[in-house]
């Protein structure tokens, strides 16, 4: 089985791939007692390794020398937290706090790692490339350039994938802000905006693109219809699933069954309300992620940064 760049195929296990649906999991494994435990080790481990490509992109080359590997998760640490929410969210939770769903500040759930999440997906589900980095390319210090979570494309096609993450608790809140995402940003004034914004911040560095279609895609020339053709949308709800704390074993027949009919209950409550004018015209992905739960997430991998950036200092 390939993992995929950053390895993670093994931890997040895809229990359904479908054009429109993706779903995964990360289940158990046994201890030295024999007893089954939650893979939260394996999962923070696997996110943090996308920092550095996260931060920095592509444009900086896609090899690091392994004599180098710790210097560049550092540097990736105190990046991401010279953005100010993810500086905000690790002083939340570091005092025994967390965001709740009803937060009314959406820029903190920027600092919750919905993107690196994102990031890592598309990487190693979906063979796409960053074609840039958000914090390299923010326009000042905590604000970012471009309003999408991910902007990756495939390298053989030139298919752009402009994606939007959430991160929360309750999934039917999660994909209900995925609505409104849709609402907000696939709007022709915003897309033909957009893609301005990233084509004069791509063309400053050489891609390793095998395609330059993503140039007519951005391309102000080429009709939305057209553009839209070209453009994947996948919109991943990363959240809290009970089913963790009442089973220990993600292979067991019951636990399947259940999981099964979250997933397709979850697929229809978004399909319901997703009543977006181009609906029809766009080529939506639909990831949902169970974890066993979102807060204790964020706390781990708050702290493990945390324990990057003591290295540093």
């Amino acid at each position: 089985m390939n993992n995929g760049p950053f390895g993670s195929r093994c931890i997040i296990e895809e229990k359904i791939s479908e054009s429109t649906l993706r779903a995964y999991l990360v289940g158990f494994d046994l201890d030295d007692n024999g007893n089954s435990n939650y893979r939260w080790k394996e999962l923070v481990l696997r996110i943090v390794n996308v920092i550095h490509e996260f931060s920095y992109g592509f444009h900086e080359g896609t090899e690091t020398k392994n004599t180098e590997t710790l210097d560049k998760l550092i540097e990736s640490a105190n990046s991401i937290y010279k953005i100010d929410c993810f500086q905000k969210t690790k002083d939340i939770y570091s005092n025994s706090g967390h965001i709740s769903d009803d937060v009314q500040d959406k820029y903190l759930r920027r600092g919750e790692f919905g993107e690196l999440i994102l990031h890592l997906i598309l990487r190693d589900n979906f063979n796409t490339i960053p074609l840039l980095s958000k914090i390299y390319f923010k326009d000042s210090v905590g604000h970012t350039v471009h309003g999408f979570d991910g902007v990756h494309i495939e390298p053989k096609s030139g298919t752009l994938w402009l994606g939007e993450s959430k991160l929360y608790l309750d999934p039917k809140r999660g994909l209900s802000e995925l609505i409104k995402d849709i609402e907000d940003h696939i709007k022709v004034d915003y897309l033909n905006s957009e893609f301005s914004l990233i084509s004069k911040k791509v063309k400053h560095f050489d891609t390793p693109s095998e395609s330059d279609e993503w140039k007519k895609t951005l391309s102000e020339t080429t009709k939305l219809k057209d553009k839209l053709k070209n453009i994947n949308i996948p919109l991943i709800c990363t959240y809290s699933c009970d089913l963790f704390t009442k089973y220990d074993d993600e292979e067991n027949a019951e636990f399947i069954i259940e999981f099964q009919e979250k997933i397709r209950g979850l697929q229809e409550y978004f399909n319901k309300r997703n009543v977006h004018s181009f609906s029809d015209k766009l080529n939506i992905v639909l990831i949902l992620f169970h974890v066993k739960c979102k807060t204790e997430l964020v706390k781990k991998l708050h702290h493990k940064l945390s324990c990057l950036q003591a290295i540093g200092e």
